[in-house]
């Protein structure tokens, strides 16, 4: 099995091994395209979000303080996401699986939010086709949530070799990514909040 070079108490990935650095950098223009595709998202947004058709508006729909709890949830994430890249590094196994747990849960609970918010915007009537301001919404809100399902399954799949004590280089870049994933949909998160929710409700 291939193991990490040990300094002090922590593991680093060999930096002579081009594979780490390669994959990280590969991730990152991942990110970016992802960047720009939200940044497409929030551009319709931003020049639909009063086009009601003579329906309701954010105002009518949305609650800040609901909001503002998912997002207290997700700046949660970021940390516990991180804890476990910090344990992961330092080769402590139970503390890695605990919080990649507590990021999954964490996760979920986002995810049910999001679509409890949108169970209660279509029991209203109000669907993505009445008006291009809810296309909008939906849309964008919407891609994000998907992002997060893709974020949940990729923990299980971290969590079998993990469990069973590989800190390799593959598991190592692995869970870099996911970290960055994370931070990256954290970053979504704030935008949307700012600009649906904060904004959109004045």
């Amino acid at each position: 099995m291939e193991h990490p070079k040990q300094q002090g108490h922590e593991l680093y990935p060999d930096t002579h091994h081009d594979p780490y650095s390669k994959t990280i950098f590969g991730f990152w223009l991942y990110l970016l395209t992802d960047f720009i595709l939200f940044g497409t998202l929030f551009a319709v947004y931003a020049v639909l979000k009063d086009s009601t058709f003579g329906g309701p508006s954010a105002q009518d729909l949305f609650s800040r303080r609901f909001a503002f709890f998912e997002s207290i949830v997700m700046l949660t994430i970021s940390f516990t996401v991180g804890l476990a890249g910090a344990y992961c590094h330092r080769g402590n196994k139970k503390l890695t699986v605990l919080y990649l747990w507590i990021t999954f849960l964490l996760g979920a609970l986002v995810l049910w939010m999001q679509f409890d918010e949108f169970h209660r915007v279509l029991a209203q009537g109000h669907s993505w086709k009445n008006s291009a301001f809810l296309s909008a919404y939906f849309s964008l809100v919407g891609t994000h949530s998907i992002h997060i399902i893709f974020g949940l399954l990729w923990i299980p799949v971290l969590l079998v070799p993990i469990w069973r004590g590989y800190f390799n280089f593959v598991n190592l870049r692995r869970i870099t990514c996911l970290k960055m994933f994370w931070q990256f949909l954290n970053i979504v998160w704030i935008c949307i909040f700012t600009i649906v929710y904060l904004i959109g409700v004045n």
